[in-house]
C-alpha cells in the first residue's frame, strides 16, 4: 500500500498506481492486467459488489426490526390506547395497530432494498466509452456470472448513476421511516403523556444539571441520523447528470455517501430495533389518558347514530358538538355521555340503554383481527 501511495503521488491517479505497483512485482506478464478495460471497469463494478454487500446487512437489519415490531404488536394487540390527529385526542385504536402499522411500513421497506440491491447489482466491463473496441463482450458475461451480478446493458464507461440514485434514495425513504416511529416514541415519551419510555438502565443519567430526568434520548439520535441518510440522496441524485460518457464529478460524491449513508442507517436500524426491543409500555396510562376528555372519543358514533334516527348530517353534528364543547372547555369533569341524557332534543331519540351502549369501546376494536391478519396473515 505504501508503494501504492508512492506512486501515485506522482501519477495523480489511483487505479494506474495500482497497475504500476502489480508490474513490479508480476514482471513482463502485467502486460496481460487490464487488457482493454478502463478504470471504471474495476471501480463501478466493484462499487456495486459493496453496494449489494452493504444492501445485504440492511436487509438483515429490517429482518430483525420486523421481529421485534411483529412480536410487540401482538403483545399489545389488544391494549386499548387513543389515536391522535393533529395532536390531538381523536377516537380509540390499540398500541398494537400502531405496532402493526410500523411493521406494514418497514415490511415496504425491506421490499424497497431488495430492489434497489437488484437495480445496482450490474458489471460493466466494457473499455473506453463502453463499445467493447478493446474488449469482447464474453469477458464482461464472464466476470458478471462470477460476481453474481447482471449485465449492464449500456454503460458508456461508468455504469449510469441513475441506479445508484434510486440505491440512495431508498436510504432516504427507510430513514424517515425509522425517524417517524422514532418521533412517535419521542411524543407519547412526553411527560404530559407518558404511555410509552425508552428502557432507563440501572445508573443510567438522564441530565447533568437535573436528576429526575428521563429523557427520550435514543430517538432523539434517531431523528437526527435519519436526516443525514435523506441528506445522501439528494447529492446520488445530482450524479445522473455526467458529461457525455462520464466524468468523475460523481466519484468525490460516492467515495462519501457509499459508506457514510449505509453505515449510518445500519446504525440506526440496529438502534431502532434495541428500542423497541425494551421500549416500556403502560396500558393503564394510556387509558387514563383516553378517559381525561369525559367520552369525546365517542363523538363520532353519536353522531352517525343520529343520522340512522333520520336527523339531517348537519343539525346531528351541531347537536353533538354543541354537547362536546361543553366537556372540552370543563377539562373532562363533564361528562359527554351525562350531557347527552340531559339534551331535550335527544330525550325521546333513543331507547333505555341505548346511548350507554354508543360509549362502547369495543365498538373501536372490533376490526382489530382483521387488519393483523392483512399484515401478518394471521
Amino acid at each position: 500500500m505504501a508503494r501504492i501511495d508512492e506512486i501515485e503521488a506522482e501519477v495523480k491517479h489511483d487505479v494506474i498506481a495500482f497497475l504500476t505497483n502489480l508490474a513490479e512485482h508480476v514482471g513482463p506478464e502485467a502486460r496481460f492486467v487490464h487488457q482493454g478495460m478502463t478504470s471504471s471497469d474495476v471501480l463501478d463494478t466493484c462499487f456495486n459488489i459493496q453496494l449489494v454487500r452493504a444492501a445485504d446487512l440492511l436487509i438483515a437489519d429490517l429482518d430483525a426490526l420486523l421481529a421485534v415490531l411483529e412480536r410487540r404488536a401482538h403483545e399489545h394487540r389488544d391494549s386499548i390506547t387513543i389515536g391522535r390527529s393533529h395532536g390531538i385526542h381523536a377516537e380509540p385504536t390499540t398500541f398494537g395497530l400502531k405496532m402493526a402499522q410500523a411493521y406494514a411500513e418497514f415490511d415496504r421497506a425491506k421490499s424497497r432494498m431488495r430492489a434497489a440491491r437488484e437495480e445496482v447489482a450490474t458489471c460493466a466491463i466494457s473499455g473506453a466509452v463502453g463499445s467493447f473496441a478493446n474488449i469482447d463482450p464474453h469477458v464482461e458475461a464472464h466476470v458478471a456470472e462470477k460476481l453474481g451480478l447482471a449485465i449492464e446493458p449500456v454503460s458508456t464507461q461508468v455504469i449510469p448513476r441513475d441506479r445508484h440514485a434510486m440505491y440512495f434514495a431508498t436510504l432516504g425513504v427507510i430513514a424517515s421511516s425509522v425517524e417517524r416511529l422514532a418521533t412517535e416514541i419521542r411524543h407519547l415519551q412526553r411527560t404530559e403523556v407518558l404511555e410509552v419510555e425508552e428502557y432507563f438502565s440501572p445508573g443510567q443519567k438522564g441530565s447533568s444539571a437535573m436528576p429526575h430526568k428521563r429523557n427520550p434520548v435514543l430517538t432523539e439520535n434517531l431523528t437526527g441520523l435519519a436526516r443525514m441518510v435523506r441528506s445522501y440522496a439528494f447529492p446520488a441524485m445530482e450524479n445522473v447528470a455526467l458529461w457525455h460518457e462520464r466524468d468523475i464529478s460523481h466519484s468525490s460524491v460516492e467515495r462519501m455517501i457509499g459508506p457514510d449513508a449505509t453505515i449510518t442507517l445500519d446504525f440506526a436500524l440496529a438502534r431502532l430495533t434495541s428500542v423497541m426491543d425494551k421500549l416500556l409500555v403502560y396500558p393503564d396510562r394510556m387509558r387514563a389518558n383516553m378517559d381525561r376528555l369525559g367520552g369525546l372519543v365517542n363523538s363520532q358514533r353519536v353522531l352517525l347514530a343520529l343520522t340512522q334516527k333520520g336527523m339531517s348530517r348537519e343539525k346531528a353534528y351541531g347537536l353533538v358538538q354543541r354537547n362536546a364543547m361543553k366537556v372540552w372547555e370543563s377539562d373532562g369533569r363533564d361528562h359527554l355521555l351525562d350531557l347527552l341524557k340531559a339534551d331535550p332534543e335527544l330525550a325521546d331519540l333513543f331507547g333505555a340503554g341505548e346511548l350507554e351502549g354508543l360509549f362502547d369501546l369495543g365498538y373501536h376494536t372490533k376490526h382489530v383481527e382483521t387488519i393483523f391478519h392483512r399484515v401478518f396473515g394471521r
